[in-house]
């Protein structure tokens, strides 16, 4: 860990400088208050003694002339003189004294902030720069070890973290701090016996304290734990909504969620009676304190004589003063802490050597360059995983030839490329350039020779024309031009309406796949590069723009340059001078195209797989088990290493139809082909408070208990400035014996308040944490009802996925609370507080209470104006720290190609330039900040001077007891805090409406399809007579693909209809369409004769079985999961074990220890794929459905579970209208009627034979396993 003095290792002589003034102002600042003190402890005796002399006026026997009392027959008391007290001249030096400790607060006050978050400010200007240049400088192993978002957090959460550790937070720390140790130091100096009474029961508030924190923190986390099972079951629901809805497991599920929230409630309510148990127990604590203290002290008072009452006040105050500041300074250690903590990661960065320094100016640059690299016995692993890459690879590539790597994936043709471009360094053996090893070359110049085109290239988010510059810096106009006609780019660049000057967007996101490569090219061409390394820079193209980028690259490779090409399509290979054979990290063979066919090695695997693309696709016709499709895969795959390159290298319709079985779940979720935009956040109209409490109205008797007592809670401060003045009037009584009565009353009284108050307190908490978690509970229920009511369709919306929704559940509905529950009880507790303490003053006196009002404004603005000063500028930085951290997530994420173009201190540069802004707007912050700071600290004292002034006047003019001028000026300054404290609230309470109004939004939203609703038709005898009539259809989310165009076919009951074709041709879809998930666009389904849109849907629903090639299980027993099927009957074990039986699984079941009470684990995954279709089968039976849906129900099995699960359905068809999607011929052949489906429509049907005779599409499917177009 790093000390705390080690933050500040960057600071240079002028910060130091700025930090020792800052701490020194701070100092001063600290002792300001307790040196206050001492003001008011004289202030208090001069009002005091005022007061006695006026009773000893009372006395009939004195008189007083010229400001002297005396005795009215003075022959024999010559001594008996006391001059009378000018009360006003007093105050007003009092007044004089505030004055100057108030101007001179709000100067250091000033200087400390100011001073401090300056030098903090600039600091961190230089931390930023140099954490980002030392990261730009890390070779890109290090980047491997390291991810990307890491790096761009730390950038600004961690180095946000050290700028709060030390920046205003040390001053204030040093200034309370300060004022702890003078208060102290003041109370033992002043009156040691009272200080040391009152320390002795401070220990209890520290328990109490301790104690609140550790239950509470036990509470949440136990709160949290209870709520996470039911974010659970909320999460597992909303996953498998579909699963849900088929089977019509809506309400039982709201019920299952509901259940995992009573615990969480239990918990929530323990947390808030606590709370309220501890709150009460603190403050009860406090009034014994001061009934103790005060007890005690005026025993010195008035017995003994030790203390004068003013002195009585110092060392209270002092005491409480000091304890209050320590308080308030350990907020600040958090703070030290954290900044700690987050710079041991950023300085252990800046301190890291890069192993490959790729802005060092040392090592040679070669005069002439012919362009021979040469691996020698090279071995080499990735420094993010320890299996060997490269082993032992020696390879040469000549200059000015074409040199083609080739081989299956994982053999270490990137790699190869990686370490010429000097990314890594060999573990051993070595690379080498014109014979030179390239670890002695200068980096930079070693990577200007070379250009690099990429799979998948990355554009930065400029122009065109700029991203081509990042090529070759100060490269003109022609050039770039130039560059472009080679790169085959030139034209549709000009077609562009704003054309090199177009924007590419992030990532190049606005170019198409083919741009982006030409432009790519371009870029590499612009550096005109001694060597061109191409890795794989066509795959990822289609056919068209691939035929042109490749044109580009021919053009290319002609000028008599050393080239390396790395790519799977024999079309770019066959004309390269040498090809290179790759396997296992090593070159088998190398030599010309034709030499290498006859030796039979890897290059020719790889060329008689590409021209065998027809008779491949015979493997993958119609027995794509898995164990088939895995020979399949392994045949193929063992060259590529992405999707793309599997696409690279065979007939493109194998692929499709490979693809076809392997991603069918794509189709099931129509997320996949939704790209995500950018995130609209929707405007949100904050909901009204009263429709808030309506929610919350059962819960009203607890709400009015839990209001009065935090309206008595409310009473009870300005209550003790009513008590603290009747003491100090009680020593200028003069017969020690009403003294002493008068004062044990006070005491008592004080303790009556703490009993009351630890009362309410509880009242309080407990009735609020009670109503508000009700209330939360409530909408977590009726939210999450409201989401399952919705239809399928909204659930495709990104917005709405399952993690979306869960996180909605679990914080919009616990914010609500921010505007009912215990913030009504803070609200309440604070206008009360203020309400009293404003009658209380104006009943004693009126003039003195306008006067000290006039300054309420400031001392609210200025506490309001603190808290806001913190917030904003928060945000303010955000804001300009955004611009900054734009480009160094671009460079991060991009390193690679910013490495390969050399182009990090450009990068650097501009990171810099973007810090300026930040910097400059926090300089400007920390005057504002420290003004403000200083004047918040420095009202206090200027209202004090100002009131206790007037005081006088009135004591003296108009005859009020002074008493009352403590009475009124401390019933309002408490009150006035209470101000600060209710202004604290506001935030909370603007989330909460903002996110009661979202709650609202999915409460009030009325589904397309409505689950719940009772309307629609239902009928007595269901047939399962179903009908497309001419349905078009397109996804909701995905507006532009039309996936039914006009769909006809019908199944008469009992019978069974098979769909066939190829993936995307709208199977499923029409599965969804029947089962309303969706309603048609156009057309429409008729199931025995009636409109599915006008059938009610949970009838509809409960009427058909599905069973689909993923089931989806829930993480209950098997016993459970079978239940599902049925929801709307209590089914019975009988029940149970004749469907599993009919679904051939209950042997199996059986053979379980726990029998049917086996749980399957989080989506099933304790069984294997043949155990969980067989549950999803039984599940489908019991509802004893008169529809029957199999959407690719075996494919995802191996044989043996195949033929176990194909016999399941068989019996399981007996007598149902059957629906069977599949691929499988074995599984279609005895269907009814057939139906080959195309781009959405029916192009042929019928039963096997007929089809078989037309000689059509289908007749084609099954010879050949050819896709249907």
């Amino acid at each position: 860990r790093i000390g705390f003095f080690q933050l500040f290792r960057f600071a240079t002589c002028r910060e130091t400088l700025m930090m020792v003034g800052g701490s020194v102002c701070a100092f001063l600042h600290g002792s300001a208050q307790p040196l206050m003190l001492l003001v008011f402890g004289m202030l208090t005796d001069t009002f005091i003694e005022y007061d006695i002399e006026l009773q000893e006026l009372l006395d009939p026997r004195k008189e007083c002339i010229n400001n002297t009392i005396q005795w009215k027959n003075q022959l024999n008391r010559e001594n008996g003189l006391f001059m009378l007290l000018d009360i006003e001249y007093e105050m007003t030096n009092f007044a004089y004294y505030y004055v100057a400790i108030g101007c001179a607060v709000f100067l250091l006050g000033y200087l400390q902030i100011s001073l401090w978050v300056t030098s903090a400010a600039r600091q961190i200007q230089i931390i930023r720069k140099t954490y980002f240049r030392k990261v730009m400088r890390m070779e890109i192993g290090w980047f491997d070890c390291n991810s990307t978002g890491e790096l761009n957090t730390r950038m600004s959460d961690d180095i946000n973290k050290i700028n709060d550790a030390i920046a205003d937070q040390v001053s204030i720390f040093i200034q309370r701090f300060t004022t702890f140790v003078c208060g102290f130091a003041m109370g033992f100096v002043k009156g040691w016996k009272l200080t040391l009474v009152i320390i002795a029961a401070s220990p209890l508030i520290g328990v109490g304290a301790a104690l609140m924190a550790l239950f509470v923190a036990k509470l949440t986390g136990q709160e949290l734990q209870a709520y996470a099972k039911a974010g659970a079951v909320a999460d597992e629901v909303l996953t498998s909504i579909r699963t849900v809805a088929a089977f019509g497991g809506e309400l039982k599920e709201v019920e299952r969620y509901d259940k995992n929230l009573i615990s969480a409630q239990r918990w929530g309510i323990r947390k808030g009676l606590i709370m309220g148990f501890f709150t009460g127990y603190m403050w009860f604590i406090i009034f014994l304190c001061y009934a103790l203290a005060f007890w005690y002290g005026s025993s010195l008072v008035v017995d003994t004589q030790e203390y004068s009452p003013g002195t009585l006040l110092q060392v209270f105050f002092g005491v409480l003063i000091a304890a209050l500041n320590l308080g308030q300074a350990s907020p600040c250690l958090e703070a030290f802490a954290a900044g700690r903590g987050a710079a041991t990661i950023i300085f252990e960065t800046i301190d890291r050597e890069p192993d490959i320094d790729c802005l060092s100016e040392a090592c040679y640059k070669l005069d002439k360059v012919k362009g021979d690299i040469e691996f020698h016995n090279v071995t080499f692993h990735y420094p993010s995983r320890p299996e060997v890459i490269l082993d032992k690879l020696s390879v040469a590539v000549n200059s000015g030839e074409t040199t083609a790597f080739v081989g299956p994936s994982g053999a270490g043709k990137s790699t190869a490329v990686q370490l010429i471009q000097r990314f890594y360094d060999p573990k051993e053996g070595m690379v080498t350039l014109d014979g030179h090893d390239i670890r002695g070359l200068n980096i930079q110049w070693l990577r200007s020779l070379m250009g690099i085109v990429e799979q998948e290239p990355v554009l930065f988010a400029t122009t065109i024309a700029e991203n081509i510059r990042y090529g070759r810096p100060g490269v003109t106009l022609d050039d770039i031009i130039h560059a472009t006609k080679e790169a085959n780019a030139y034209n549709f660049i000009m077609d562009l309406p704003q054309k090199f000057d177009t924007l590419v967007g992030e990532g190049g996101g606005q170019m198409s796949g083919g741009q982006k490569q030409r432009i790519a090219i371009a870029r590499a061409l612009v550096r005109n590069p001694r060597i061109l390394l191409l890795d794989m820079a066509t795959s990822a193209l289609d056919n068209e723009s691939e035929a042109v980028v490749q044109e580009a690259l021919d053009k290319v490779i002609s000028n008599g340059r050393t080239t390396i090409s790395i790519a799977h399509r024999l079309s770019t290979i066959k004309n390269a001078d040498v090809i290179v054979g790759y396997e296992h990290g090593r070159a088998v063979e190398r030599g010309k195209h034709d030499e290498l066919l006859e030796r039979k090695g890897v290059y020719f695997t790889l060329v008689t797989l590409q021209s065998q693309g027809d008779k491949a696709s015979l493997i993958s016709g119609y027995s794509e088990s898995d164990t088939h499709l895995g020979e399949a895969r392994q045949t193929f795959c063992w060259y590529g290493s992405h999707q793309t390159e599997l696409l690279a290298t065979y007939p493109f319709q194998v692929i499709y139809r490979l693809h076809v079985c392997i991603c069918y779940a794509c189709i099931h979720s129509p997320y996949t082909a939704f790209v995500e935009e950018e995130e609209v956040e929707e405007h949100v109209e904050p909901a009204p408070v009263t429709r808030i409490l309506k929610y919350n109205a059962p819960e009203w008797p607890y709400m009015l208990f839990g209001t009065i007592g935090a309206a008595v809670n409310g009473g009870v401060n300005p209550v003790y400035s009513l008590l603290f003045s009747q003491i100090l009037a009680t020593f200028s009584i003069p017969d020690p014996e009403a003294q002493r009565r008068e004062i044990n009353g006070i005491c008592m009284f004080f303790v009556l308040v703490g009993v009351t108050s630890f009362i309410t307190q509880m009242l309080q908490g407990y009735a609020f944490s009670k109503s508000g978690e009700l209330l939360t509970r409530r909408l977590r229920r009726m939210g999450f009802h409201a989401m399952l009511g919705q239809e399928v369709g909204w659930f495709d919306d990104h917005r709405n996925s399952p993690g979306a929704l869960t996180t909605r559940l679990a914080t919009d509905a616990s914010q609500v609370q921010g505007a009912t529950g215990s913030q009504i009880g803070m609200i309440v507790n604070s206008l009360t507080n203020i309400g009293v303490a404003v009658i209380i003053s104006f009943y004693f006196s009126w003039k003195l209470s306008l006067v000290i009002l006039c300054f309420l404004p400031f001392l609210a603005l200025s506490g309001g104006f603190q808290a806001k000063m913190l917030t904003g500028f928060a945000k303010q930085d955000k804001q300009a720290m955004e611009d900054a951290g734009r480009i160094s997530g671009e460079a991060l994420n991009n390193i690679r190609t910013i490495a390969g173009l050399g182009k990090e201190q450009s990068f650097v540069e501009m990171y810099e330039a973007h810090l300026e802004a930040p910097y400059q707007a926090a300089k400007q912050k920390a005057n504002v900040y420290g003004a403000c700071y200083g004047f918040a600290q420095c009202v206090v004292f200027m209202a004090n001077s100002a009131s206790y002034r007037f005081g006088g006047y009135l004591v003296r003019q108009e005859g009020l007891h002074f008493s009352l001028v403590f009475r009124v000026i401390s019933a309002i300054v408490t009150s006035g805090t209470a101000l600060g404290r209710a202004s604290s609230y506001t935030p909370d309470y603007a989330k909460a409406k903002i996110s009661a109004a979202r709650f609202f939004q999915l409460l009030d939203r009325v589904p397309k399809i409505s689950v719940y609703s009772n309307e629609g038709d239902k009928w007595p005898d269901f047939k399962g007579n179903l009908e497309f009539i001419d349905c078009k259809f397109t996804y909701p989310t995905r507006p532009d693909i039309q996936v039914l165009n006009g769909l006809n076919v019908s199944v008469k009951p009992g019978q069974t209809l098979a769909f066939v074709g190829s993936s995307g041709c709208g199977k499923s879809t029409s599965v969804q369409l029947l089962e309303r998930f969706y309603d048609p666009d156009q057309g429409k389904v008729i199931i025995d004769g009636h409109d599915s849109t006008q059938v009610n849907v949970s009838y509809l629903r409960s009427k058909i079985g599905i069973v689909s090639q993923e089931p989806i299980l829930f993480d209950c027993s098997i016993g459970d999961n079978i239940k599902y099927g049925d929801n709307l009957r209590e089914v019975s074990m009988n029940d149970i074990i004749s469907a599993s039986k009919k679904a051939q699984l209950h042997d199996f079941v059986m053979t379980l220890p726990e029998k049917y009470d086996t749980n399957v684990g989080s989506q099933g995954s304790q069984l294997s794929r043949g155990q969980k279709q067989r549950i999803a089968i039984a599940r489908a039976i019991i509802r004893d459905p008169k529809i029957l849906l199999l959407d690719e129900a075996t494919s995802a099995l191996d044989t043996e579970s195949e033929k176990t699960v194909q016999e399941a359905l068989d019996k399981a068809r007996e007598g149902r209208t059957c629906i069977v999607i599949a691929h499988r011929l074995s599984t279609i052949q005895n269907s009814d009627i057939i139906a080959v489906m195309s781009r959405g429509f029916v192009i042929e049907q019928g039963p096997h034979d007929q089809l078989m005779a037309l000689k059509g599409a289908y007749y084609k499917l099954v010879t050949t396993g050819a896709p249907i177009s």
